[in-house]
């Protein structure tokens, strides 16, 4: 009885490859938790027990430093861009960033069909209404189908600030070289995260929620503020996933594969 051939696992034990796929899942499984978390709008005010900033924009007064949820997760989106650039160069991130964006695109016919299910008429319609919830598939509908709004803003953004990311960190390392990470790590998120602000705000709460544009205007400014001082605060983390990308690749293979990004334009 002949034995059966061996499964190659080299792509396993590949650091390159396996780096990519956990650059790739990280990218991924945050993308999502911000579309699903996106639909929540908060005070930032409150988080911290200060009063409502209470300032006037584009004619409009009584307006505060409201996000959207989503902001929680998306600045580790941009330092796992910048790694990918790092080592895998423009080609490496369009490749993460278009599978990331497929795969979010598909969550959209996945939460219609699910809001479109009939709804269980029996406990669960009205399992919370202790908790001030009396109609469970309103509810439901109430925040996918808002969701939805948001994936499609967010989408938009996510592929047109992903592509800005790359090509203004690749600009910055031209000048930068392998000196000064935090120049164009925190460089490219700031000016990425701003058109993603513009972007996601006027497409999914503007266009499609009819969000007046004032506070349209001031929701996308105060969440590109939040992240421009994310973008500030985490720079040791970018330190830190290079520090563990070093460490887990080796020194030589490390070199070798900046070197070959750099030389990856297209």
């Amino acid at each position: 009885m002949t034995n059966p051939p061996a499964v190659d696992s080299s792509i396993v034990r590949d650091k390159r490859a396996m780096l990519f796929f956990l650059l790739g899942a990280l990218m991924l499984g945050n993308a999502i938790v911000a579309e699903l978390i996106g639909v929540k709008l908060f005070q930032l005010e409150e988080v911290f027990g200060l009063p409502k900033a209470d300032f006037r924009l584009l004619g409009k007064d009584g307006l505060s430093f409201v996000l959207s949820a989503g902001v929680i997760s998306w600045p580790l989106v941009f330092l796992v861009t910048d790694l990918a650039n790092d080592y895998f160069g423009v080609r490496g991130v369009r490749r993460i960033t278009v599978v990331t964006a497929l795969l979010i695109a598909l969550i959209f016919p996945l939460l219609y069909v699910a809001i479109a299910l009939p709804a269980e008429r029996g406990w669960w319609l009205t399992s919370s209404a202790g908790a001030g919830v009396p109609d469970m598939q309103q509810a439901f509908t109430a925040v996918f189908g808002q969701g939805m709004n948001i994936i499609v803003g967010s989408l938009v953004a996510f592929l047109v600030s992903q592509l800005v990311d790359a090509f203004v960190f690749r600009r910055f390392k031209r000048f930068t070289g392998e000196k000064r990470i935090w120049l164009r790590a925190t460089g490219s998120t700031l000016v990425s995260q701003f058109i993603d602000s513009l972007l996601v705000v006027y497409i999914a709460f503007g266009l499609f929620r009819g969000m007046p544009v004032p506070e349209a205007t001031a929701l996308a400014l105060t969440s590109y503020c939040y992240k421009f001082l994310v973008a500030v605060v985490s720079t040791p983390l970018v330190y830190l996933g290079h520090w563990l990308v070093e460490w887990w690749l080796g020194p030589e293979l490390a070199a070798r594969m900046r070197r070959e990004a750099m030389q990856t334009q297209q």
